[in-house]
């Protein structure tokens, strides 16, 4: 994978949940209660490949763990159900005979490179505590800002060039900026001035990324937050 897609990668748990939203409920009024997935009442959303269906307590057929707050998987699952196509098993030729449309996508040819997702309950809870039938973001705020939120991938895969099989892997960590924090000339700082990373998504910014590559040479950090490695707590 070439280097300018990993943040286009990075993007996979924002793009494949719209509108902070993971699920939709037939509930009608507000609960008593947070609802859990352990409840079955929160849904894969319309358009999904599971829509109206319960969002499982563990991994899905795509690789996502709502409730463990991370996903495992093939890159193109990542996406395939939010544009309502069935899970990659590995098969090309049997895959595209009954989903011929996946092949036009973006991101299909890249269904062999491996992704691991993690965030934490700001990011995307496994719980609603607001009534709207869908799971909670950044913890009843307005926005991510000051939330606390971050979340991490991790991206791997192989190619092939003059020399052989190739293998690359990248990594990098995003957290919501503090709300003390403030923006300048595309770059995230805390309250004292402190540079946080660079800004992505408007309302996060990068703090840490390591990219390895067998058949460029690239290894180890390329970018850390002067402000530390830490979860968002920059304040």
């Amino acid at each position: 994978m070439k280097r300018v897609l990993l943040v286009l990668v990075a993007m996979a748990v924002i793009a494949i949940l719209p509108a902070g939203s993971a699920g939709v409920s037939t509930a009608s009024a507000k609960p008593a209660a947070c609802a859990t997935l352990q409840d079955g009442v929160l849904l894969y959303t319309t358009g999904h490949y599971f829509a109206g269906q319960p969002i499982p307590t563990g991994y899905d057929a795509y690789g996502y763990n709502y409730q463990a707050h991370q996903f495992q998987g093939s890159y193109a699952n990542a996406y395939l159900g939010k544009d309502g196509y069935p899970p990659y098993t590995g098969d090309d030729a049997s895959y595209l005979v009954v989903n011929p449309g996946a092949a036009s996508k973006w991101y299909w040819p890249y269904r062999n490179d491996q992704l691991a997702m993690k965030w934490n309950d700001a990011w995307l809870s496994n719980r609603d505590c607001d009534g709207d039938g869908l799971l909670d973001r950044h913890h009843g705020l307005p926005s991510y800002i000051g939330s606390g939120a971050w979340v991490t991938n991790h991206q791997s895969g192989e190619y092939e060039d003059d020399y052989g099989t190739q293998r690359w892997n990248y990594f990098v960590k995003i957290v919501a900026a503090p709300a003390t924090a403030t923006q300048n000339a595309g770059v995230w700082y805390t309250s004292a001035g402190r540079e946080i990373g660079p800004v992505i998504w408007g309302e996060f910014a990068t703090i840490l990324e390591v990219y390895n590559d067998s058949g460029t040479g690239d290894h180890g950090v390329s970018y850390r937050s002067p402000a530390g490695p830490g979860f968002g707590h920059f304040d």
